[in-house]
């Protein structure tokens, strides 16, 4: 297996995302763990990231609304190297018109190796880890090296 390590700096990226029943709480979390997240850059889809703004008083890009595009956003900025953690507070029980986004999210976060938080009890455990803090070096699968990169299809 080829393995190639990524650099994930102090400083993290991090994606807060939160199903219509489970924004509040996600502003909960985010407000008990504000003087944390305070130190990263900030994202969040559509609503949850206006909604976080004003609660913590803290910028945050937002993305489209999940069912608009925002799930496949942040799926794109974790392929590019813009998103180093997310917390996606999602509804298991409740069927959603974007499912097939919120799959894709947490596939492309886990061929990525995105540490992704899905409950609360996980965010809890990972925000408050030693990583949050500092440089992290992740591996990452090298696909390209398997199936090739796009720029060797550009250039045939």
């Amino acid at each position: 297996m080829n393995l190639e390590p990524v650099v994930m700096p102090a400083r993290k990226n991090i994606a807060l995302v939160a199903h219509d029943n489970r924004k509040v709480e996600m502003l909960d979390w985010a407000s008990w763990n504000r003087q944390i997240l305070a130190r990263h850059d900030l994202f969040a889809t559509g609503t949850t990231g206006a909604l976080l703004e004003a609660e913590l008083s803290l910028p945050v890009t937002r993305f489209k609304s999940g069912p608009l595009g925002g799930d496949q956003q942040i799926g794109a900025a974790i392929a590019d190297g813009r998103i180093d953690f997310v917390v996606f507070l999602w509804d298991p029980l409740e069927a959603h018109s974007h499912d097939v986004d919120v799959k894709a999210l947490l596939r492309i976060a886990a061929v990525y190796n995105i540490p992704i938080a899905c409950t609360r009890s996980s965010a809890d455990f990972m925000i408050t880890s030693q990583f949050m803090s500092a440089e992290y070096v992740r591996l990452v699968f090298a696909y390209d090296s398997v199936i090739g990169s796009p720029d060797d299809e550009m250039a045939r």
